[in-house]
């Protein structure tokens, strides 16, 4: 039988909250964030130029529950940079600890490094963290269906409305798009990889935007690692898109960046 890696994540994700909330009350999060709310537009970023420009939302990212170490010495603030240099549109960090080997910490250095909005891509399972997310400087949040019930999404989506921060809402099957009705999603993760095996396939993205609403925009995610990846997955009226690994791994993660945005070679 598979490993199932999301459920291994969000248990221990559940016990690293019980800690965190000794240490600070969600009240006293919710009181900060609620002074913090200027936030960089996310969204926004993902609408400039025409139907035909590509947009890159460039992950830092040290490691995987898949792949192990990725890039483990890699600094943020200097990744974050290069992503700016390579013209991607926004920056996602991961901030999970323990399988991705992320932290706030990168989530800081990266905003500081660079004038890109920030996305903090974490298992998101309670307001604690969103308001955490806000406080810390993040311009968005990741939110997985997949984790979430339909109503808790809602809320959580409203919250991040109130708060003046955008939220990624990652779906990966026919069932998680149906969820999204009525829950005012508009920014749309389609993952490639499946959490619970960690199993990538790029056609389940060119499948799964034939679901979702005009007003709602899809961004492909996972098992992009070439200009070929990004060309085909356009031909399916996707040109926004998350990639992490592919980048981090290039020996010039800016001139990649600039090789998967370029027109040049387009079919």
């Amino acid at each position: 039988m598979a490993t199932d890696f999301l459920n291994q994540i969000i248990e221990y994700k559940q016990h690293l909250l019980s800690k965190q909330k000794h240490f600070r009350s969600e009240s006293s999060l919710r009181n900060d964030a609620e002074k913090s709310l200027v936030h960089r537009p996310f969204i926004e970023s993902l609408e400039s130029g025409d139907a035909e420009t590509v947009h890159i939302i460039a992950e830092i990212k040290r490691a995987s529950p898949s792949k192990g170490l990725i890039k483990p010495d890699l600094v943020a603030a200097d990744f974050a940079a290069a992503y700016e240099r390579g013209g991607a549109s926004a920056i996602s960090v991961l901030t999970e600890d323990h399988w991705f080997k992320g932290s706030i910490d990168d989530l800081v250095a990266a905003r500081e490094a660079s004038a890109l909005p920030i996305l903090r891509k974490d298992f998101t399972i309670s307001t604690y963290q969103i308001y955490e997310s806000a406080v810390i400087g993040a311009d968005a949040i990741l939110l997985i269906v997949r984790i979430l019930a339909k109503n808790q999404l809602k809320d959580y989506l409203e919250l991040c409305a109130e708060l003046n921060i955008d939220a990624l809402v990652e779906v990966h099957t026919p069932d998680d798009v149906k969820k999204l009705t009525g829950t005012g999603a508009r920014l749309i993760g389609i993952n490639n990889r499946n959490l619970k095996s960690f199993d990538t396939d790029i056609d389940t993205a060119m499948n799964l935007v034939k679901g979702l609403w005009p007003d709602q925009i899809p961004v492909a995610a996972s098992g992009i690692k070439t200009k070929e990846d990004v060309i085909r997955t356009r031909e399916a009226n996707i040109r926004h898109f998350l990639i992490g690994e592919s980048i981090v791994r290039a020996p010039d993660p800016a001139k990649f960046i600039q090789s998967l945005i370029n027109k040049d070679n387009d079919i």
